[in-house]
């Protein structure tokens, strides 16, 4: 436990981080982590050096700034941009050594006019969301003869349920991967619940992600994920409210009784979402307190009714405080969100802290 005084943070286990890549490799494919968005928003380069030790082929981003910001911190390995990227901003991706998806002659024109490289080809099997649809990738034909992709992707949309859907995209992504002339060196598919859900990779490469940062993604899955992430916050003020008193804001929350109200220091935006009014729990000395009211933009009111409470204490909103625990998936269910929404809102404004087992 922290003892510098900091309102509120984040702390990630970089141990249990490396452990969960290590469950994703075992399925057989080099991994393409997905760090996009700072890694869920734990630290995209930190990550990133985590997970050095399993050998990951590459990593996959979102934007060309996100890759840039890896290559300036000194990451060496292909960085895969998976948002499509069009027209000047393409050109961009060369001098950084980003790798693009493309699914457009245009944009593979482009890149090949931009001294461009190595690419990867986005084929869409019922995401709909980006790629050429696998119906259609026979007409991209002349293009891929002229500027051969390095590699082919499809992303599954419902790869934690056990509907056969998973099944049949991989299906399509066969069929149109062999209407190509040349077979890609690198195929890709699966996401972390797909990696969850199977004892062995038929893919060349797999890009997890939630599951490396302590999320289990699919319910029937072989492997379970080790908690990685913790939200803490000091308490910065504590009252006694008489019964009728009221607290936060609408006032929404009024005393039944005599109670302790507890303020810690985080907020809507630190990341802990209003949505978590008068809904949350949080821990505080190994029990469980409730969220009173209204979460504010900088700090969270909590029952502390029965519970020792002084200014200084540590609350935990997300993590283990003695036999207590609140996860990633339990806090998002609460706030009813899901629990990428949940990691990739915690706010710049905590600290970040790194460790093993924190």
């Amino acid at each position: 436990m922290h003892t510098h005084l900091t309102r509120a943070w984040v702390e990630i286990d970089l141990g249990a981080l490396l452990r969960n890549g290590a469950a994703m490799a075992a399925r057989g494919a080099p991994l393409i982590p997905m760090i996009k968005a700072d890694a869920y928003g734990l630290g995209a380069v930190q990550v990133a050096r985590a997970l050095e030790p399993l050998a990951p082929w590459g990593f996959g981003v979102a934007t060309v700034d996100e890759g840039r910001a890896l290559r300036v911190a000194g990451v060496t390995r292909p960085v895969l941009v998976f948002t499509p990227v069009h027209g000047a901003e393409l050109r961009d991706l060369a001098p950084a050594d980003l790798t693009p998806i493309l699914a457009r002659a245009e944009d593979l024109h482009d890149w090949r006019e931009a001294g461009g490289g190595a690419w990867h080809l986005a084929v869409d099997t019922g995401m709909s969301r980006c790629g050429v649809p696998w119906r259609e990738v026979a007409a991209l034909a002349p293009a891929l003869a002229v500027l051969p992709p390095e590699g082919a992707y499809t992303h599954f949309h419902s790869a934690e349920k056990d509907d056969g859907s998973m099944e049949e995209q991989e299906r399509r992504f066969r069929e149109a991967i062999a209407t190509l002339a040349v077979r890609p060196r690198f195929l890709h598919a699966e996401n972390s619940a797909a990696l969850a859900r199977r004892q062995r990779s038929p893919w060349d490469l797999a890009r997890p992600g939630i599951f490396l940062y302590g999320v289990d993604p699919a319910p029937a899955a072989l492997a379970r994920a080790e908690p990685v992430v913790s939200v803490r916050a000091r308490i910065v003020s504590v009252r006694t409210v008489a019964a009728g008193d009221s607290v936060s804001y609408d006032a929404e929350f009024r005393a039944t009784r005599e109670c302790r109200i507890a303020t810690a220091a985080i907020g809507y935006a630190d990341g802990y979402r209003r949505a978590f009014s008068s809904r949350g729990v949080a821990l505080l000395h190994g029990r469980r307190v409730p969220v009173a009211g209204v979460v504010t933009m900088d700090m969270t009111m909590l029952d502390v009714t029965g519970v020792a409470c002084e200014i200084g204490d540590v609350v935990t909103f997300i993590g283990r405080d003695g036999a207590e625990r609140i996860t990633v998936d339990d806090a998002a269910a609460t706030a009813a969100i899901a629990p990428y929404e949940l990691l990739t809102g915690l706010g710049a404004r905590l600290d970040h802290t790194y460790g093993e087992g924190v």
